[in-house]
């Protein structure tokens, strides 16, 4: 039998307009709903890629939502082949108005019937910065952060070191990042995990030995196919973990 489930975009508001967040919903042929799961986007927008993995989440039994966050700058996505595109999209955004469109984004899913401690929050490249936004400024069940930079030293005055969220973080937070990265030294990755153990919160870091940034878009030319799925089985299993149990209706 094949799987059906339900995809649309809808339009959420926020303090900053309406933005556009795709979704992904379990159809009557998928595994039992196990929760629901915000998808944080690379800094290449919410494309095609974006999209898929907000399905993969669907399939897995997720009501899955992945909200534009380049609202404010035309709401574009784009393919991997240049970064300078991405820039000015990107400087267009601080840490309040990622955690405006994550409230958002968490608040349709409320509007869903789904408590916060049953939605994740899952972020890749500069959604991974976001999801360690997120918990350690939410309340959450789980987060989850692929190869985010930035956690641990400023790229910029928006872009700012987020040690000090660990002592009051409330969201258990997974980190996957790349040994090849050249982006997130690996000096970082191992202070990330020193300072975590300061958190009141579940966390864990998980290093890929010849992973770049990107292992798990297989889109990329830096996809890691080992790295990637295990990645996700790790992501499965710490959402598993951590999300308030869905209560079958009778």
């Amino acid at each position: 039998m094949v799987s059906h489930m339900e995809t649309r975009t809808v339009q959420l508001e926020t303090p900053d307009g309406t933005m556009a967040t795709y979704e992904a919903i379990p159809g009557s042929t998928e595994r039992p709903k196990r929760g629901a799961v915000v998808v944080i986007q690379e800094a290449f927008g919410v494309n095609a890629h974006i999209e898929d993995v907000t399905r993969r989440f669907a399939t897995a039994g997720y009501h899955a939502v992945a909200p534009h966050l380049f609202h404010r700058t035309g709401d574009p996505a784009f393919g991997y082949d240049d970064f300078s595109v991405v820039i000015e999209h990107m400087g267009a955004l601080d840490d309040d108005a990622i955690l405006s469109d994550i409230r958002a984004a968490v608040g349709h899913l409320q509007s869903a019937s789904w408590s916060p401690e049953q939605v994740g929050v899952v972020g890749f490249c500069m959604g991974g910065r976001a999801s360690f936004l997120a918990a350690g400024s939410l309340e959450l069940g789980a987060a989850v952060g692929f190869y985010g930079g930035a956690i641990v030293t400023p790229r910029s005055d928006r872009v700012g070191s987020l040690l000090h969220l660990i002592p009051t973080m409330r969201t258990p937070w997974l980190g996957l990042f790349g040994d090849e990265d050249q982006s997130i030294p690996v000096e970082d990755v191992e202070r990330l995990r020193g300072e975590l153990e300061q958190a009141p919160v579940d966390t864990d870091v998980v290093r890929y030995a010849g992973a770049e940034h990107g292992f798990h878009c297989d889109a990329r030319p830096s996809y890691a196919p080992t790295a990637a799925a295990d990645g996700w089985r790790r992501t499965l299993e710490w959402f598993d973990r951590h999300l308030a149990p869905v209560v079958a209706s009778t």
